[in-house]
């Protein structure tokens, strides 16, 4: 498993597309996966937060976190694009962070995305929620030339 920094590192182009699509919209933007207790797959939307050599979650105290904590396993999906299919995954393992320095510097951030729209935040608005970091073990980015485009370009990476 590598950070998002290891991984912009090991295919800055493949890291940077990825980035564009997951804030496309002007914060990050995703569907995060993760395994039910009873094994089925459980989808809920997201904002991902791309800061430093980390990507990161902060999420509320809810079903998607206790299956994070239960079984750290993970696929995160782009907001699907109004001109054309493009689209970017990624997967892996996500650790709970309880580092205070870094929790602080994931909320500054995203706090001040320059796309977040919406009344100012209190960083004390994020008290609940839980400081996650998703690893990556592999990620495909998908390129089309609109929707319906029957020879999508794919493009896959693994972690080493």
């Amino acid at each position: 498993m590598l950070t998002w920094g290891e991984f912009r590192r090991a295919d800055t182009e493949l890291a940077e597309d990825g980035r564009g699509l997951f804030y496309y919209f002007g914060v990050g933007l995703a569907f995060l996966a993760t395994t039910r207790m009873d094994g089925a797959p459980r989808v809920h939307p997201i904002c991902v937060v791309q800061t430093g050599d980390g990507l990161y979650g902060l999420i509320i105290p809810s079903y998607k976190l206790a299956d994070l904590r239960r079984d750290g396993r993970y696929a995160l999906h782009s907001y699907p694009l109004p001109h054309n299919e493009d689209a970017f995954n990624v997967s892996g393992k996500a650790e709970v962070r309880t580092d205070a320095g870094l929790r602080d510097s994931v909320i500054d951030a995203f706090i001040h995305e320059a796309g977040r729209q919406g009344p100012p935040l209190d960083p004390s608005h994020f008290e609940a929620q839980t400081l996650v970091e998703f690893l990556l073990e592999s990620c495909l980015l998908t390129r089309t030339t609109g929707h319906g485009d029957t020879s999508p370009r794919h493009r896959i990476w693994k972690a080493p």
